[in-house]
Order: structure tokens, then sequence, then C-alpha cells
């Protein structure tokens, strides 16, 4: 029985990292919301909410694990042109836009998924090269 102690101890230490992780931000599409190889901590999917319009998710990008900030909701139409994202033709106030695109234009419809896109978007591999991502991709939200 004493030797169960030991791996009691062990397992409830870990427990907690069932709920939440850290992440490293790689990379510059989100700044100066997160810097490059700044570590935070998410809130695995499953123990959160739906996402919402403004959260940041950490998410599964067709490159692999990304950090973005929710932009379009299931059964949204975006459109974007230039430095304006309109959601159902009203433009989007979005304060953490520091760098925002210049040129470009497009429309998604986000379907069931949701339409994720970086803060510094001349910088960010986003939804408007990906598409929306399905509900599944949505790996956890940022604390």
């Amino acid at each position: 029985m004493r030797h169960l102690v030991p791996l009691a101890a062990l397992a409830l230490a870990l427990a907690p990292l069932a709920v939440v992780h850290p992440v490293r931000v790689l990379g510059h599409s989100m700044e100066p919301t997160l810097r490059p190889d700044e570590v935070k901590w998410v809130l695995r999917a499953w123990a959160s909410h739906a996402p919402r319009r403004g959260e940041v998710w950490m998410v599964a990008g067709p490159q692999g694990p990304s950090v973005k900030r929710v932009t379009g909701l299931p059964g949204e139409l975006v459109t974007w042109e230039g430095p304006d994202v309109r959601v159902g033709g009203q433009r989007l106030a979005e304060p953490w836009v520091v760098h925002p695109e210049r040129s470009g234009h497009g429309a998604l419809f986000c379907g069931e998924g949701y339409l994720v896109l970086g803060d510094n978007r001349p910088e960010s591999q986003d939804g408007r090269s990906w598409g929306a991502l399905p509900p599944s991709a949505m790996r956890g939200r940022i604390l």
C-alpha cells in the first residue's frame, strides 16, 4: 500500500494538466497581443464554452498547431477588404489589430466552422487562406 502513495501524489500533481496546459507562442502572427516565445495557458476545448468572437484559441491549422483569434462563427458570412472585416455586412471593431492588412479582399461563409485570423494580419497565415475550421480543430482557449 505504501508504494501507491507516491503514484497517487504524482497523479494528483499532474491532474490539472488534463484541463489546462502550457503552450509556447510561435511566430509573429498575433503581435502585439502575444509575442513569439511567450508561454500561455490553454484551457482545453472540452472544458471551455464554445468559441466566441474575439477570443484567442489554439487551433489545429493546416500547418499544425497555431494560436489565432476567433472572427467568424458558424453560419456567418465574413468579408474583408483591406483593413476592414465585416460580418453580415457590419464592420467589426477590432482594437487588437495594430497591424492591419492594407490590401486583399475576400469572402467566406463559415458553414459549421469558425474563421480564425491573426492579429498581425500581414504576417499571419490564417483562415483567409485556410477557410473555416471545423469545431474539432478548436483545441483550447488561451487564458
